[in-house]
C-alpha cells in the first residue's frame, strides 16, 4: 500500500520522507512521472503563441516572447497576466479551467 500511495501521490501518505524515497527509486529504475490531465486542445503557432482551448470555451492565449498570458471567454478578455514564468503556468491553467 505504502508503494501505491507513493506512485499515485496519494493526499493521505503521498508526500512522506518514504513516499519521495520510493519515487525516487522508481526512476532511477526506470520509471516516467506521467501526469494526467484535463483534455484540452493546445496549438503552437509559429507567430510566437501558444494557445489551449479548454472544453468550457475558455482559451488560454500566451504570447512567448512577452510572456504575456490572457484568457478569452466569449470573445472577451477575462484575466490577463503579465511576465507569466513557467512554474506560475499551472496556477493559470486551473484558472481558466474554473472560469
Amino acid at each position: 500500500m505504502s508503494v501505491w500511495r507513493a506512485l499515485y501521490f496519494d493526499k493521505r501518505a503521498g508526500d512522506t520522507p518514504l513516499a519521495r524515497r520510493i519515487r525516487k527509486a522508481a526512476r532511477e529504475r526506470g520509471g516516467v512521472l506521467m501526469i494526467a490531465g484535463n483534455y484540452m486542445e493546445t496549438l503552437h503557432d509559429s507567430d510566437n503563441y501558444m494557445r489551449q482551448y479548454f472544453p468550457n470555451g475558455v482559451m488560454l492565449e500566451w504570447e512567448k516572447t512577452t510572456a504575456h498570458v490572457e484568457l478569452i471567454k466569449d470573445g472577451e478578455v477575462a484575466a490577463s497576466f503579465d511576465n507569466v514564468e513557467w512554474k506560475r503556468f499551472s496556477e493559470i491553467q486551473r484558472i481558466a479551467e474554473r472560469m
